[in-house]
């Protein structure tokens, strides 16, 4: 460092000389030179002129000896080199030259001579003159040199004192402090500098000597803050761990052998990678690539692999590190087992996703894995079918074997329905009885397709329940993903839509969707829209059918039938209207309506001659039948002076079938009201004689498929409906029953029910369901329909 500061000093000193004196040194002898020559130039010029002036005479005379004297003159004077003289006729050539002057630069000077003779000035011949340049020292007289001698000596003595006084002032107390500084860095002892002066290399030394204290102080204070450091690094009950910049492990806690198994000495340096599991390994690799900053944190959930082999559930925060020092970690990261946690994880998004009862996906587990299904076969260019699927008359298990029968048979029915599936197919229970099925993979359609048959043939065998056998069949729709739609939802949407239209055509089966289906539902929906819109607009009427006695042909009451009457469209059919209406629930709110219309209709025909004590006969509904329909049809009748007896209350067998005692006590009641029961279609679906004796049925209403029957072109089933309307009649009448026949359109069908010994009949042989306006007319005594109906 000596020779360093004090070359840098000589260089500094050196470099002031040169920019400063040289260059006015310099300019002193440059102006001190350009001076003299100055002078030497007019010198040489006023004797060129004078000796050009002496030779006019003798170069116009030819004197050769004066000649030779001016020239010998000429080149004795001081700096000339050279003098040459010649004449204009070439006859005179004088050239003398002074060998005392063969250095130095040279110039020269050169003029015409001229003679004035009588004639006038004469060119007579040239003189001239080569002379020595002055240089800068020869220009010097000898005050100016001792000056300078002077000035030398003086600058060299400065320069001499600058670099003692630097080598004692400065270089010396430098020499100490490197002395300091190198005896601290290798003994590792803090030392001091032994210096005293009040100028700031004292100051210096004691600075130096200050921060070697503060330096010694703070030492043993980062020694105990490491060795805290260290404790609080291996004592902490947490997994702690850290990283260089390559991911290799440079330090790892007590606690973090202690759980994970391994030695410090097996880790250390090793790559954290090779410790994660290698399902996850690319992902924790892939965590660099968020660009955290120094002091940013992050967390990852990966599996680690203890030293036993275990495989543990980790979750991993990490910091990075401010320090960029190559030989400091990077980061330092916390390791917390979350293997519990994952699993209680696992178990509850399981719970979400599955249904409780019988271990399905539930629906919300099942969208998730359509719209897995979707992406993939999107991806592949694969196809995916969904199985809608619908128990048919589970209700009717709930209802007369309980809610617990009915977990059992949806549990038995998953037991047989999963060895049907295939790995990558889902099946789901989406609530209720309904369940849907995915299927994926090749040849997805004809699957799909086999699977139905495959469910159908699973109710085959009874279901076992509580010591009884009950046996179920299942509606099912059919949609395929692209060819029929778009969208996760839109498919599962479009299988709900085939499951219905199968449901409505008989059950039992599967159902493919198509175009039809879908301008069915559309069909369904503008009826419901025009439903609510009728409601609220009145636009149901009760229209009338008479029901006649065969005998005599005389109106003995008549049959309410719900006709919608749309202000644009006009009379909609009524079968659908009802179909929807019983569907969604609004059959109840129509019902009423319709009473109440036939109701007022019966009080205006009952003006009628003949027609006072002529009934009334209204469907109803199995969702009519609540607490209040009693008292409610009782204010109705009330209002319109109507008597009870002239009200019948027409119902399906499939209110009965289920022997419910609120329905029952719901029939007594209008029974004791007054209001007579007839059963509605009776012969078809689960007829039994045994309602007649256990509700209090007035009336038997034989279906008309029975009637058409009759006269029918096939003998053996005409005379097989014969027998059976022969017998209903029988029994109906040993019961005290009334029997109508229904639909009755020909007059052979007339003569042969009242062959056999039917009450009354009603049909289009008789009269067709009109309104009120033009059932007025026609029972006018002007019109002629009571004697079309007397036959």
């Amino acid at each position: 460092m000596t020779h360093s500061v004090e070359s840098r000093f000589v260089a500094i000193i050196s470099g002031a000389l040169l920019a400063v004196v040289v260059p006015l040194f310099t300019l002193f002898l440059a102006l001190s030179s350009q001076q003299a020559a100055k002078s030497l130039n007019e010198q040489i010029e006023i004797l060129t002129a004078a000796n050009a002036q002496a030779l006019s005479k003798p170069l116009w005379e030819l004197d050769l000896e004066s000649v030779r004297r001016i020239s010998g003159t000429l080149v004795a004077e001081r700096n000339v080199r050279l003098v040459k003289i010649t004449d204009t006729l070439g006859k005179l050539d004088v050239t003398e030259s002074n060998p005392a002057h063969e250095n130095g630069e040279v110039e020269q000077i050169s003029r015409q001579i001229f003679f004035q003779s009588a004639d006038g000035p004469r060119n007579v011949g040239r003189l001239t003159l080569q002379y020595v340049r002055i240089g800068w020292f020869a220009a010097l007289n000898q005050m100016e040199m001792a000056f300078i001698s002077i000035f030398i000596i003086a600058i060299l003595t400065v320069v001499g004192a600058a670099i003692l006084g630097n080598r004692i002032m400065i270089i010396k107390p430098l020499l100490r402090l490197t002395a300091a500084i190198e005896a601290t860095r290798r003994l590792g002892s803090r030392h001091h500098v032994d210096w005293r002066s009040s100028d700031e290399m004292g100051r210096l030394a004691g600075s130096f000597n200050e921060m070697q204290i503060q330096l010694d102080r703070e030492e043993r204070e980062l020694k105990r803050a490491h060795q805290l450091m260290k404790e609080t690094y291996n004592l902490t009950p947490a997994m702690l761990f850290s990283l260089d910049a390559g991911d290799t492990i440079s330090a790892v806690s007590d606690y973090w052998l202690l759980v994970t198994g391994y030695r410090r000495e097996d880790v250390l340096g090793r790559p954290f990678r090779d410790l994660v599991a290698p399902a996850d390994r690319d992902r924790y690799t892939r965590r660099k690539g968020r660009g955290l900053s120094a002091g940013s944190a992050s967390d990852i959930t990966v599996g680690f692999a203890c030293a036993d082999g275990r495989i543990m559930d980790a979750l991993i925060a990490e910091t990075r590190l401010v320090s960029a020092a190559a030989d400091l970690p990077a980061s330092l990261s916390v390791m917390t087992d979350v293997t519990e946690l994952k699993q209680s994880e696992l178990r509850n998004h399981q719970q979400a996703i599955s249904d409780y009862l019988t271990g399905l996906l539930n629906r919300h587990g099942f969208e998730t894995a359509l719209d897995t299904c979707i992406a993939q076969a999107d991806i592949s260019g694969g196809e995916v079918a969904c199985l809608f699927i619908d128990l048919d008359r589970f209700k009717a298990i709930n209802d007369n074997l309980g809610h617990a029968a009915g977990d059992t048979v949806l549990r038995q029915f998953t037991q047989r329905l999963l060895p049907l599936l295939r790995e990558h197919d889902a099946v789901s229970r989406l609530g209720g009885d309904e369940f849907a099925i995915l299927v994926t993979g090749d040849a997805v359609q004809e699957r799909a397709l086999a699977l139905c048959d495959e469910v159908v043939d699973l109710f085959d065998l009874p279901f076992p329940v509580e010591g009884q056998h009950v046996r179920l069949s299942a509606s099912m729709g059919l949609a395929f993903y692209p060819l029929h739609a778009d969208s996760a939802a839109e498919l599962l949407q479009k299988s709900d839509m085939a499951m219905y239209e199968r449901k409505r055509d008989g059950k039992n089966g599967a159902q493919v969707f198509d175009a039809s289906i879908l301008n069915r539902t559309r069909e369904r929906a503008e009826i419901e829209q025009d439903i609510e819109a009728a409601l609220a607009g009145q636009w149901f009427e009760a229209h009338f059918q008479p029901i006649v006695e065969i005998e005599t042909g005389r109106i003995i009451g008549f049959e309410a039938l719900m006709r919608m009457r749309h202000p644009r469209k006009g009379l909609l059919p009524p079968a659908a209207v009802i179909d929807v209406a019983e569907e969604n629930g609004s059959i109840a709110a129509i019902g009423k309506q319709i009473f109440e219309d036939a109701i007022a209709n019966l009080a205006r025909v009952s003006r009628i001659p003949g027609l006072g004590d002529a009934y009334v006969a209204v469907n109803f509904s199995p969702l009519q039948f609540d607490r209040e329909l009693a008292p409610s049809l009782a204010s109705i009748l009330e209002r319109y002076a109507i008597c009870p007896s002239r009200l019948v209350i027409e119902i399906t067998e499939a209110v009965l079938m289920h022997d419910n005692p609120e329905i029952r006590g719901i029939l007594d009641a209008l029974h004791q009201l007054g209001c007579r029961i007839a059963i509605d279609d009776f012969g078809t679906g689960y007829s039994s004689l045994s309602y007649m004796s256990r509700f209090p049925v007035d009336i038997v209403k034989i279906d008309q498929s029975f009637i058409r029957s009759l006269d029918g072109a096939r003998e053996e089933v005409a005379e097989k409906s014969r027998m059976l309307v022969e017998g209903i009649s029988a029994i109906s009448r040993k019961m005290k029953c009334a029997v109508i026949a229904e639909g009755v359109e020909t007059e052979d069908q007339r003569s042969l029910l009242r062959q056999i010994g039917v009450d009354c009949a009603q049909g289009y042989f008789y009269a067709r369901p009109l309104g009120i306006a033009d059932l007025m007319t026609s029972l006018s005594p002007s019109h002629d329909m009571p004697r079309m109906m007397a036959g």
